[in-house]
């Protein structure tokens, strides 16, 4: 996205600096990275970083109208809204694709937003490992509002474990040992001390929890929570006898669970920008638009991209029984922008949000980006494919 700079990089690069820069990153924690890391990282100027910040600080304005909470009251599905909510997301992310638009000029498009945590911990770390083995510009990075790596992770810590000792505060997963992003649980534990817990691990003494650490009963006070409950929904026959988190229980969430809902496809509707893609629940669409195929029907509650058709017809409409529950949003045309020795890749950039308490928004901390050449972002998209993958953006520094 920067052409002299994606020219020296394409320069530099070989298989060599590659596969050792791999085996660096999977030494720390053998076996942690089940997902494909791409050949490079991505870099953008302080216009398009500015584009990004724009876009995002209007959507931050929404969520931090007094009316947001009654507004998204619904995008919270029966039997899983949870107990003693707090006011704002601790985290949030937004995805955009990298686009071009009318007048040949790079532009974000707003693909998604999820009031929940991404890749905090591992995002801190393997840019880090980029740059001991590829040459990155000094006054580029990935952080952004001037963090450094040492004032990230200070933050972080002090996000995650809040006022509590760290022995009292986890990070909460379902079977985290097999997920496929347990390199950010074992980052995180890295940077904070906290432990990573499996909901199956859980004990419940009335409205307490506990986890056992190193032999000894602990009490939970403040719970960092990864549990997706579409995940947990689909796994709940297999995992035994499990507390139910939908309680009223004496813990801190961060973030609390109900933010994975207010902060998601759901509030697209109500998001006006150029950068962000015109969006309508389904059941409130009159008359469809012209061009169906230019629009992506998506299911509110799924996750990892599950359920979403990408060439609709009158038929899918038609198929849907409970359209409350659908969004349909024009289709974003993601732009061939990265060079690459055989053909342009597609790149999707994450912006990583924090809100610490007593801050009257969030703000940006970080970022991660994912390459592609096939029809969408993902691995099943990519099968054998190279210069795709899990990256980072560069963002060009002000000064």
């Amino acid at each position: 996205m920067v052409p002299s700079l994606r020219k020296a990089f394409n320069q530099q690069f070989t298989k060599e600096k590659y596969d050792a820069f791999l085996n660096e990153l999977h030494s720390y924690h053998p076996g942690d990275i089940e997902f494909k890391v791409c050949e490079t990282p991505v870099f953008a100027d302080k216009q398009f970083r500015d584009k990004l910040l724009d876009v995002c600080e209007s959507i931050i304005d929404v969520i931090c109208a007094p009316e947001f909470i009654k507004l998204t009251d619904r995008a919270i599905p029966a039997g899983e809204k949870v107990p003693n909510e707090n006011d704002h997301a601790h985290m949030i992310a937004f995805d955009f694709g990298v686009c071009i638009n009318d007048k040949g000029e790079l532009e974000p498009q707003l693909i998604e937003m999820q009031g929940f945590p991404t890749l905090f911990g591992f995002q801190a770390y393997y840019p880090e490992i980029i740059e001991r083995h590829f040459s990155i510009p000094e006054n580029y990075s990935q952080y952004l509002n001037g963090y450094t790596k040492q004032t990230y992770i200070d933050m972080l810590r002090k996000l995650i474990v809040g006022h509590h000792a760290t022995e009292n505060v986890i990070l909460l997963e379902i079977k985290p040992e097999e997920q496929k992003t347990r390199i950010d649980f074992s980052c995180t534990k890295d940077y904070t001390g906290i432990e990573v817990v499996c909901i199956t691990k859980l004990i419940r003494e009335g409205r307490k929890l506990f986890y056992m650490r190193n032999g000894v009963q602990t009490e939970i006070k403040r719970i960092y929570n990864r549990v997706i409950f579409d995940d947990l929904n689909a796994q709940k026959d297999s995992l035994g006898d499990i507390v139910d988190i939908t309680a009223d229980l004496d813990v801190e969430w961060l973030p609390h669970p109900n933010w994975f809902y207010r902060i998601s496809k759901f509030t697209l509707p109500f998001i006006q920008h150029p950068y962000v893609p015109e969006t309508f629940f389904l059941n409130e669409v009159k008359q469809l638009p012209d061009g169906l195929e230019n629009y992506v029907l998506k299911p509110l509650f799924s996750f990892a991209g599950q359920g979403v058709l990408i060439d609709v017809t009158q038929q899918d409409i038609d198929a849907i029984a409970d359209p409350e529950n659908y969004i349909l949003q024009r289709k974003v045309k993601y732009a061939d922008v990265v060079e690459t020795p055989d053909v342009p890749a597609k790149v999707e950039i994450r912006m990583m949000y924090v809100w610490p308490d007593g801050d009257a928004r969030p703000h940006a901390a970080i970022n991660l980006a994912r390459l592609s050449k096939g029809k969408m972002i993902g691995v099943r998209y990519n099968k054998d494919k190279e210069w795709v993958g899990g990256s980072v953006t560069y963002f060009e520094k002000d000064v």
